[in-house]
C-alpha cells in the first residue's frame, strides 16, 4: 500500500545550479543521474539572470538545474558540478525539504547512494 502520509525529514535537499548552456546543464544532469547522486534532475531553460560580477550588475540567459537528493550527498553532487561546470563560481546550493509525501521521499531514498 502507498504511503500517502507526509513526512518530516532532514535527509534530503534540492541542489540548485545555474548552467551558462543546455548542454552543459545535460553534461551536469547525465553525471548525477549515471553516479546515483540524484534521483531526480529537472532543468529549467530561459532563466534571464541579474547579478554582481567584477564590481557591475552583469546579466545572462542560464539554464537551472534542480537535483533533488540526500544531504549526504551534497559534497559529491559540487565535485561533480565544479568539474563539468564553466563558471569560475558557480552556484551550488542546498534548499533542505523539510516534509514531502513518504511515497516520493522514499522513491528519493531508494533512488540514489547513501
Amino acid at each position: 500500500m502507498a504511503n500517502r502520509k507526509t513526512i518530516m525529514s532532514r535527509d534530503f535537499c534540492i541542489i540548485l545550479a545555474q548552467c551558462a548552456s543546455q548542454k552543459e546543464a545535460d553534461a551536469i544532469r547525465s553525471a548525477l543521474l549515471k553516479g546515483r547522486l540524484a534521483a531526480c534532475v529537472n532543468i529549467l531553460k530561459g532563466v534571464d539572470s541579474r547579478f554582481w560580477w567584477n564590481g557591475k550588475v552583469d546579466r545572462a540567459k542560464e539554464v537551472l538545474l534542480m537535483a533533488k537528493s540526500r544531504r549526504t550527498n551534497f559534497n559529491r553532487i559540487a565535485k561533480e558540478i565544479k568539474r563539468l561546470h564553466s563558471y569560475d563560481v558557480p552556484e551550488i546550493i542546498a534548499i533542505p525539504i523539510i516534509a514531502g509525501s513518504g511515497d516520493y521521499l522514499g522513491w528519493i531514498r531508494k533512488n540514489t547512494k547513501a
